[in-house]
């Protein structure tokens, strides 16, 4: 009967029932006699988050400080941990940094191993993977079987042979021991801790049996699993293949997530073991750095002098297809980096029954990271290390982490995902992307649970309706004109070699066309550097949280606008004399740009004698706001009580046009 009531208290905790649990755990607890038993422990933590959930800080906190006393090394470990967490819920709930919750929290299937369809907003994962893999070795093939045509002297295609043979082989053992040696580099770099899948049961007891069940069904070894000693919330999965896969996550995924969505996090990571994706990127990777290399031959070879000009021509065009094969590579890297997130989060709704659980941790895991932005340098360097095999992209995350702490109805969070699904900026920056936009990532979680029957967590179907009221001829018409405005210069090159060209040929002065050019080129980095910085004396007063809700946000034009908040750290991670900074108001963050008149040792100087005297203190700006996969902002003039630092963005665009303009009318005097 005890072990029931313990069962039956762990359910109600999962399901955020915290009254519940706490009279279920507090009766199993208090009747249970055996307290050296590991069960008791588990009870004991279960009520103790159970404590928390349900707003009594004093008794978690009470019972936290006696389990710092256990015995064992691990619980001691746990408690201290979670005593941290206790303390910030209560440093918090009357300050400035209150946790939100949502205010529906969404169901799950009843049952685990549902089968789903995937939406159209992913391509197939087979698709992909081989798509890639064939087009790259394609590339590679063809780049070779050209270079070997090329050459009659066999030293010097022996040379290349040589070369990716031994990139080849070096990728190959460096693919069996890279978990190794990212086990060298985790425990240098972010102390990593190994532990038990004990431990990980008493974080979240869903997560442990979802592990279990999985390496049982799969027969999949079960993954070495790892904790960081870090609040930012992130997890990862690492390893050559699935039978030596490396499952690691930071504490604080335990801090900012519910039990049912950290389970939802661990199967997420799983989904990349069972697809063996780290084994099909490494190959991608090899296959485009096999390109580079022949770029780097072919160039070298090229530039020798040799007497063939037929040769070098050849060896010429070579290069250029090698390097062209090598930045398509590159972005075919990207695409499978992406559609293999989509087909983890198939898996983890798939395995959990528990779509909603998933969307929500997205959302509460962005949240975490901009709360943790006013951390130390130190943590993070972890986000920044882990980018591209962390769950979401941490840059990426602002947005929805912002709207998310603002405390208001989450579903004020659609505005984010109309800009990631309607925008057409969103789909040209997520080319760069390792991950795909979360306003896509929920879009496709919702449809699992749709097929699920269970209702969704977020109402997307308004998201759409939303989106699709917006005016599409003023975004693709914004869209082509930034398109243009960030370009300006090459089109003002462009014009001034055309008309160049004509004056030359009507003329037979050819210095006159580097005069046109010069000024083209030149005049149109002056406009697109006023295009982009509008009339600040127009700006008004705004907040953070109403600008990232903008669907019609650009990266381009910057929108002039007044922000009142705290500066509440540096802009780059571990870089001590950084000049941007990060401005918090009562909504969310931004990162602010600084910008001197003296380029980059202006911005060193103001970041290593002033930006640390202003971290901690109320100030108002005015600038310019732009919205990409991470908003920021471009101070023109900030200030606090004390001072008033001003800004020059504009400055480099002018000087730079300016001395173009003066260099192209001077070598037409120099050159004879």
């Amino acid at each position: 009967m005890s072990i029931d009531l313990l069962n039956e208290g762990i359910q109600a905790l999962q399901k955020q029932q915290y009254a519940q649990a706490v009279a279920l755990l507090g009766h199993f607890c208090q009747h249970y006699p055996d307290r050296n038993s590991e069960l008791y422990v588990q009870g004991l933590i279960a009520l103790a988050r159970a404590y928390r959930g349900n707003g009594q800080q004093d008794k978690a906190i009470t019972l936290t400080q006696t389990l710092q006393k256990h015995s064992n090394r691990e619980i001691r470990e746990w408690a201290q941990t979670f005593l941290s967490i206790v303390n910030q819920d209560e440093m918090n709930s009357n300050g400035y940094n209150h946790q939100p919750e949502f205010t529906k929290v969404a169901g799950r299937a009843a049952q685990t191993d549902v089968r789903l369809m995937m939406p159209r907003i992913a391509d197939s994962l087979a698709f992909a993977s081989n798509f890639t893999i064939i087009l790259l070795l394609g590339m590679v093939l063809s780049l070779s079987l050209g270079v070997f045509l090329l050459f009659d002297r066999q030293h010097l295609f022996l040379g290349l042979m040589i070369s990716l043979a031994v990139t080849l082989v070096f990728n190959g053992v460096t693919f069996f021991l890279s978990p190794m040696i990212m086990d060298f580099s985790q425990k240098w770099l972010y102390k990593t801790r190994w532990v038990n899948l004990t431990e990980i049961k008493r974080h979240s007891p869903e997560a442990a049996e979802m592990i279990l069940r999985v390496c049982r069904e799969r027969q999949l070894p079960h993954p070495r699993l790892g904790i960081i000693a870090d609040q930012n919330p992130t997890a990862f999965t690492y390893g050559s293949l699935p039978g030596n896969a490396r499952l690691v996550v930071s504490e604080g995924l335990f801090t900012y997530l519910d039990d049912d969505e950290i389970a939802t996090v661990y199967a997420h990571e799983l989904g990349h073991i069972i697809n063996w994706d780290f084994a099909i990127m490494t190959l991608a990777s090899t296959l485009v750095q096999i390109t580079y290399l022949v770029y780097l031959f072919v160039r070298g070879w090229s530039d020798n002098g040799n007497s063939d000009n037929k040769l070098k021509y050849g060896l010429k065009v070579a290069s250029i297809a090698a390097y062209v094969f090598y930045i398509i590579g590159t972005y075919l890297m990207l695409y499978l980096s992406r559609t293999r997130e989509y087909y983890a989060d198939h898996f983890a709704a798939e395995i959990t029954g528990n779509p909603n659980g998933l969307s929500r941790a997205l959302i509460k895991i962005a949240y975490g990271i901009t709360e943790e932005f006013k951390n130390n340098a130190q943590t993070s360097r972890l986000l920044e290390g882990t980018r591209g095999l962390g769950i979401c992209d941490g840059k990426g995350s602002v947005a929805a982490g912002t709207l998310y702490r603002s405390k208001s109805d989450v579903q004020r969070l659609g505005k984010t995902f109309i800009w990631d699904l309607f925008n057409p900026w969103a789909k040209l920056v997520e080319f760069n992307s390792t991950h795909p936009l979360t306003g896509k990532r929920i879009q496709a979680l919702c449809t699992y649970a749709e097929q699920m029957n269970i209702g969704s967590q977020f109402n997307m179907a308004s998201v759409i309706k939303e989106g699709n009221k917006l005016n599409k001829q003023k975004l693709m018409t914004d869209f082509l004109v930034d398109l243009v405005i960030g370009n300006s210069h090459i089109i003002g090159a462009i014009v001034g070699l055309f008309f160049g060209l004509i004056l030359t040929i009507s003329l037979k002065n050819y210095k006159l066309l580097i005069s046109f050019v010069a000024f083209g080129f030149g005049s149109g980095f002056m406009i697109k550097t006023i295009l982009m910085y509008p009339d600040f004396t127009k700006a008004q007063d705004s907040d953070i949280l109403t600008l990232m809700s903008d669907p019609y946000g650009s990266p381009v034009r910057g929108k002039p606008v007044q922000l009142k908040g705290q500066l509440i750290g540096r802009g780059e991670a571990g870089y001590a004399f950084g000049s941007d900074l990060k401005l918090q108001d009562k909504t969310g963050m931004i990162f602010t740009r600084y910008a001197s008149r003296f380029g980059a040792i202006g911005n060193f100087f103001l970041g290593a004698t002033q930006a640390e005297k202003l971290i901690g203190t109320p100030v108002g700006t005015v600038g310019w706001f732009r919205r990409g996969v991470a908003p920021w902002f471009d101070f023109m003039e900030l200030s606090n009580k004390e001072k008033t630092i001003k800004s020059y963005p504009r400055f480099s665009g002018f000087v730079t046009g300016s001395l173009i303009i003066v260099i192209g009318l001077i070598l037409p005097i120099i050159i004879r």
